[in-house]
């Protein structure tokens, strides 16, 4: 009869082992962060591409910007071309790249021809104004049990729409992402994670994603109206 007893107690111990092991492991959450912005209009956009240029996208946050920082600008580099990617793929805009004039131009020679430029009535600028990164852990009978990591990054970003002309900002939006990490250990099953530096990317996509969709909701109830051709 003990026999029996131990032997079920030791299969019962194992199996939560055995499931413990299977939830212990790495999951990832985002979400978009809402902030005020214009009501869509219900129609979906049937018309032609408006022509936009893109301008600078500086990193205006403390991150990356302290006493021993370079004088590169990552963050806001990596946000500019995430910013080219999202408004080309929005289908309202052609995109225009000023980075790439000087190899456009040497293309255009090699096709004996002359280099074409197209103006835009409007340049998008773009900022990091909030981006900060934290971890936060918890154990479980001080750690003998299992514990746990999170790694939490944050980001909010702002889109000026600038007459090229004037030079007049005439709309502005703002977009906010927060995306996490998680892992857990229990009784030594489960996974480790250090420290994840594409969760930079990721939340940044995720904030200049739902900024991009502000800006097209702008045009769609008519706070701006960029021209197209």
């Amino acid at each position: 009869m003990l026999k029996t007893i131990l032997k079920t107690n030791w299969s019962r111990a194992t199996l939560a082992l055995a499931v413990a092991a299977l939830s212990a492991c790495a999951t990832e959450q985002s979400r978009t962060i809402d902030v005020p912005r214009p009501t869509p209009a219900p129609a979906a956009y049937q018309g032609a591409r408006a022509p936009i240029a893109v301008g600078k996208f500086d990193n205006r946050s403390s991150y990356m910007r302290g006493m021993f920082a370079d004088a590169v600008d990552r963050l806001g580099s990596q946000s500019k071309s995430i910013l080219l990617a999202h408004l080309q793929q929005s289908n309202r805009f052609n995109v225009l790249d000023r980075d790439n004039i000087e190899e456009a131009q040497q293309e255009a020679k090699y096709k004996a021809g002359t280099l074409a430029i197209k103006g835009a009535d409007f340049l998008v600028t773009g900022a990091v104004t909030e981006f900060g990164r934290k971890e936060v852990g918890d154990q479980q009978l001080f750690g003998v049990l299992g514990r746990g990591k999170t790694q939490v990054a944050y980001a909010k970003v702002t889109l000026n729409v600038v007459n090229s002309q004037t030079s007049e900002v005439v709309y502005s939006v703002q977009g906010a992402g927060e995306y996490t990490l998680s892992t857990r250990e229990v009784v030594g099953f489960g996974g480790t994670a250090s420290y994840d530096a594409t969760l930079n990317g990721k939340v940044l996509d995720l904030a200049i994603r739902e900024a991009v969709n502000n800006l097209v909701q702008g045009v769609d109830s008519g706070a701006w109206k960029p021209q197209a051709r």
